[in-house]
């Protein structure tokens, strides 16, 4: 018996074998759920994602393309889900943006607003665009997640608009919760530690925190993706149906220390 038996949901993220959504959907396969899966429109893209979905075992996964500024993508994705299965369990929300050129130390105060709509509109309203289309699908209740980093409650190096962004994810969130809890539906997110992902390596200077964590951190260590991966299980879980609203920090206990 796996802890997600018989449910089944939409994994957002997969860029490649080495991003916080891959480790979420090999964790959750392993305990027992189905997954379906969108790629960035464009060939190249869903080869990529192909890839690293078929080393999870997967050989013939439900994949379509999805850009998450676009309602009628959004739109589209959803009402397919509903054509073909009627209901889902769970939503996964792992994707985030932000001009890298802005991700550097110093250039904050002048985060151009395009740049900084862009980085609100992708990293954290697309979290509210994704809930209210899987809501309804949710007939008996469900769990969603997304992912955060505690550069989003303390100003971390060159993190910048991105930090911004994930404080308007981790509200967002609060903010779900209250709306659909009525429903049985529970919204939370992952803040996990430092990951050599795409979009972390494109902050500059992101590399350096690998280093400080690992000092720092009460476990002496950075967090694994596999470990993120077992607490999303949890709160996407029978086992978390009291939890709702909150930010579970999975980083060996980084953000607990003040210096």
């Amino acid at each position: 018996m796996g802890l997600m038996d018989g449910k089944r949901g939409l994994v957002v993220g997969i860029a490649n074998d080495h991003s916080y959504a891959y480790f979420i959907a090999e964790a959750l396969l392993r305990h027992g759920a189905e997954c379906l899966f969108t790629h960035l429109p464009g060939e190249k893209m869903q080869r990529r994602v192909s890839r690293a979905i078929n080393e999870l075992g997967v050989a013939e996964p439900w994949l379509v393309p999805l850009d998450v500024c676009s309602d009628n993508d959004l739109d589209t994705v959803f009402a397919k889900i509903g054509d073909e299965f009627e209901s889902i369990d769970f939503l996964v929300h792992s994707i985030a943006f932000a001009d890298r050129a802005w991700l550097k130390d110093g250039t904050f105060a002048a985060t151009p607003r395009e740049v900084f709509a862009q980085a609100l509109d992708i990293s954290a309203y697309s979290y509210m665009a994704m809930a209210t289309r899987a809501a309804p699908l949710m007939t008996s209740g469900g769990s969603m997640v997304a992912m955060s980093y505690y550069g989003a409650q303390k100003a971390a190096p060159c993190y910048n608009v991105m930090g911004v962004a994930k404080a308007a994810l981790e509200s967002i969130t609060r903010y779900l919760a209250r709306d659909l809890g009525p429903s049985n539906i529970r919204v939370n997110t992952i803040s996990g530690g430092p990951l050599r992902t795409m979009s972390a390596l494109a902050v500059g200077g992101f590399s350096d925190l690998f280093d400080w964590v690992e000092r720092r951190a009460p476990m002496k260590r950075n967090v694994t993706g596999s470990e993120v991966g077992e607490s999303a299980v949890y709160l996407l879980s029978d086992l978390s149906l009291g939890v709702t609203g909150q930010t579970l920090f999975v980083d060996c206990g980084f953000s607990s220390v003040a210096l």
